[in-house]
């Protein structure tokens, strides 16, 4: 197997991280693979804002269910992402989107975070991707500008476990031929 299919096959879900700083470096490095995630019409309408601030990843927590088995993992990481996307930037075209989908950058930003987090596992830093938040609240405590939206939230640091793989679905159960 690959070295590319061992890093996807062994990247897990990490909610508990040790306290132990991120090097710029190491987190620029991230962003290097987030920046070449492909993207409608090379269009790469992400951001990132990472917050380090104890104080904010609070205030950040605060509107994450705390039925959210990610709920600690917001305030406790050493460092939290916050993906955003500019709207009306990907997929669209003449004032429009041309497509039955739309405005395209959920999927754009899907392709950065999954960069970003295998370059994470990679690199040896656990991630959990985080959707279940409020939005609009969590953008106004980043002061996230018109035209853009938050997606999700990654706490980031080195893991303190290693959780088990978690069961898949066998290929022949989600690949046709010719149809559905």
């Amino acid at each position: 197997m690959s070295e590319l299919m061992d890093i996807i096959r062994s990247r897990r879900s990490i909610r508990r991280y040790q306290e132990k700083d991120i090097p710029e470096d190491l987190l620029n490095k991230l962003f290097e693979a987030a920046r070449w995630a492909p993207s409608w019409a090379n269009t790469q309408c992400w951001n990132f804002v990472v917050v380090k601030d104890r104080a904010i990843k609070k205030r950040i927590q605060e509107n994450v269910s705390s039925r959210n088995p990610s709920s600690l993992a917001i305030a406790n990481a050493p460092v939290l992402l916050v993906v955003c996307g500019q709207l009306k930037k990907s997929g669209y075209y003449n004032d429009e989107f041309p497509t039955k989908f739309g405005d395209w950058f959920m999927y754009d930003l899907g392709l950065a975070t999954q960069n970003l987090c295998l370059a994470a596992h990679e690199s040896g830093l656990g991630t959990v991707i985080v959707g279940l938040f409020d939005h609009d609240k969590v953008g106004e405590i980043i002061k996230l500008p018109a035209e853009h939206e938050v997606l999700v939230l990654i706490p980031l640091g080195y893991p303190d476990h290693e959780p088990s793989p978690p069961k898949r679905r066998e290929i022949q159960e989600f690949v046709y031929n010719d149809s559905f």
